[in-house]
């Protein structure tokens, strides 16, 4: 049975786009097929709310099945409307476990009779709702009665309340507002002393505080109102907000003297000294960092001043338009916050807040949802990536990445900072990394930066490496050049108790990530060999392959190292073990030296694990499919329903995991090391920033194990 919540509110400027992120987030977190559904809609090829929250549900359909009629279809024929909206919902419902359902404001008036429709809906498809209430610019009195209001709205039309969320609460006024709203409702009865509509109970009420990134509009909001263009600068960069607006009506120094950190700077185009100013101060580490310049008036800087700002790269998004310098700040000014898909700090802000202030349990009990599937039913990389997520934030791990100035580590830092997934520490110069992560937009004030060259723990780790390799012959002057270096100050620092974690590999080699791990950390009591995972999220499961990434040609009884290995390695992450020791064999159909390796590999597995379920030799479909297992080994255990799949060789494990994953759309998470003393992981040098991301909440995991 599909589960729903309905989010809806009687007003714009609500933030509901904000809590939809969030609450999306904390649904998919819970496992299942998670959709969103827009009853009504502007458009129905386009609904920007949609265009953002699709792309984070774990919908198995298209974002065309997400939506119901538009506007014009309820003012032309209300009932029809209403029928056809909720016919499209439980179709679309039916392929899902659940379904946030994000209702409309039609005009704009804050009444509760233009959120009638939304009320209706509700009742018709039995989704609970949840009802927001803008706080922000009213007494507590006002919001108590607004709320009053939406609820009393919400069950004249037989729709269930699940909650009131009181969003955008000024500053200390959040305990008296929940108490009047409660306090309202519960005097809100019929005469006969009955509650009004289906709902029994207290409506629980969860305020939410004003954030001030939510409520900041972008550089790209600013240039589109004023019909403006960019200039120079990242495109990229149009998506950073701006939290204030600075005006250059006077001279250079006072202008400078009231910048602030991701201000908007308006000058006229022609005002060159102060285009100039602005751009070395946003350069420099003694002036705020700027979001963007806006040049008004339709003057460009001359040829010899374009010259010089297109010649240092200007990454800073200046915008050039045609308005006055009153009109152009007029315009700004009326400019109200979105958020959209490019928002990635505002869309990690919102499912922060939500995970903060709003009470799931309550929210699910009231959809018929009493609890989260237990892993291992469907599993899509979606929601794998919210339980990594969210067992890294549990784990409060502490990572070094050594790669500190690279772009994607930098920007994958910053997510993982905003959603409380590892405590980090960047390696390389301070200056360099603080000022790239400045120009790119970054924020990253809660990351430690450390350089190896200058750290005062530079003799101590250099002392422990020289004691470490004595044996090898390495000197206390060898060892301090050595330890200079980011993968080997970084792999001290988790060996001496520093970190609990590493993870390198954007833009260096496995091999300069993996010895510094074997000559320092090592391999855990028990290993012969240290090996790699990946997990492979399909469609509807993880899979876990080993190794593809580090042993060429592992002999028998490696290959049984690396199957028990990765049996731990997939049950610490949920993943129940089932192991095929792959080959181009099934049974005993097959001979040969190859065969032969895999076939001695089994029987040392069963040997060394009897509790671990194991089949080899398989080949690849026999362990997977049920339909060709039972043609070919139809009294096993393992084939045909195999979660955790060893390959023969390097050679073979490499090619087949790239293959599944660019052929298949599987998302590879990994490679995730094991066998070592503490966890370091290698990254491809082809990993994006969702793969970095990912990559650290396993080290944080595997740290706390």
């Amino acid at each position: 049975m599909t589960t729903s919540l309905y989010l809806s509110s009687a007003e714009i400027q609500s933030g509901k786009s904000a809590l939809a992120v969030g609450l999306l987030a904390e649904l998919c977190g819970r496992g299942g097929r998670v959709g969103v559904f827009r009853p009504i809609v502007l458009d129905t090829a386009q609904d920007r709310l949609l265009q953002l929250l699709h792309p984070l549900s774990t919908s198995p359909v298209g974002i065309e099945e997400a939506v119901g009629v538009t506007y014009d279809d309820v003012h032309r024929r209300y009932d029809t409307a209403v029928g056809t909206a909720v016919e499209r919902f439980h179709a679309y419902a039916a392929e899902h476990d659940s379904v946030l359902v994000v209702g409309s404001d039609f005009t704009g008036v804050p009444a509760p009779t233009e959120f009638s429709v939304n009320a209706a809906i509700a009742a018709h498809i039995g989704a609970p709702m949840v009802l927001v209430v803008p706080c922000f610019d009213r007494s507590v009195e006002e919001s108590v009665t607004a709320a009053q209001l939406i609820v009393d709205e919400a069950r004249s039309r037989h729709a269930d309340v699940a909650a009131v969320v009181a969003n955008r609460v000024p500053a200390g006024e959040g305990e008296a507002l929940s108490a009047g709203i409660v306090e309202r409702l519960r005097a809100d009865t019929t005469p006969t002393g009955k509650r009004r509509g289906r709902v029994s109970g207290p409506v629980p009420v969860f305020p939410v505080p004003a954030d001030a990134l939510l409520a900041a509009p972008t550089v790209r909001d600013l240039m589109d109102a004023v019909d403006g263009h960019l200039l120079l600068g990242n495109e990229q960069l149009l998506d950073r907000e701006v939290t204030g607006m600075v005006v250059a009506g006077m001279t250079m120094p006072h202008v400078l003297d009231r910048l602030h950190d991701d201000c908007a700077l308006i000058c006229a185009g022609d005002r060159e000294d102060v285009l100039l100013a602005s751009l070395m101060a946003h350069r420099a580490s003694t002036f705020p960092s700027l979001s963007g310049v806006v040049l008004n008036g339709g003057f460009l800087p001359g040829e010899q001043v374009f010259r010089l700002v297109e010649g240092v790269g200007v990454e800073l998004p200046i915008v050039s338009c045609d308005t006055g310098t009153m009109d152009t700040a007029a315009a700004i000014s009326r400019v109200q916050a979105r958020i959209g898909p490019g928002s990635t700090r505002k869309i990690e802000r919102a499912r922060a807040l939500v995970h903060q202030h709003l009470d799931m349990d309550v929210l699910m009990t009231a959809a018929g949802h009493h609890q989260p599937p237990p892993w291992g039913r469907v599993v899509t990389p979606l929601m794998f990536e919210h339980e990594l997520s969210a067992r890294a934030r549990t784990a409060d791990a502490h990572v070094v990445l050594p790669e500190g100035a690279e772009d994607r580590i930098l920007r994958a830092a910053e997510t993982i900072l905003s959603r409380g997934t590892a405590r980090l520490t960047l390696l390389g110069d301070v200056g360099q990394v603080r000022a790239r992560a400045a120009t790119l937009g970054l924020h990253l004030d809660a990351a430690e930066v450390l350089d190896p060259q200058t750290d005062v723990r530079r003799a101590d780790f250099a002392t422990e490496y020289a004691r470490l390799r004595a044996h090898k012959g390495v000197t206390a002057e060898q060892a301090r050049d050595i330890v200079a270096d980011p993968a080997y100050f970084g792999t001290l620092m988790v060996h001496l108790g520093h970190a609990d974690g590493m993870v390198s590999g954007a833009i260096t080699s496995t091999a300069h990530t993996v010895r510094p791990a074997l000559e320092v950390i090592r391999t855990a009591p028990g290993v012969s060999v240290v090996s790699s995972v990946f997990f492979m999220c399909l469609a509807d499961r993880v899979l876990v392959y080993g190794d593809c990434a580090i042993n060429p040609d592992p002999t028998s009884e490696q290959l049984a190292d690396i199957a028990i290995s990765s049996a731990v390695t997939a049950e610490r992450f949920g993943v129940e073990p089932r192991v095929a020791m792959l080959s181009y064999s099934t049974g005993g159909s097959g001979t040969g030296a190859d065969v032969d390796k895999v076939r001695a590999a089994t029987a040392l597995v069963r040997e060394r694990a009897p509790q671990l379920p194991v089949e080899g030799p398989l080949q690849y479909d026999a362990a997977v499919d049920p339909a060709v297992a039972a043609t070919k080994l139809k009294d096993s255990t393992v084939a045909g329903r195999a979660t955790v799949l060893i390959f023969p060789d390097l050679n073979t494990g490499n090619n087949t995991y790239k293959a599944v994953q660019r052929s298949a759309g599987a998302v590879a998470v990994g490679p995730v090391l094991q066998g070592l003393n503490a966890p370091v992981n290698d990254l491809s040098r082809g990993a994006t920033v969702r793969d970095i991301v990912n990559t650290v909440a396993i080290t944080a995991i595997q740290a706390r194990g």
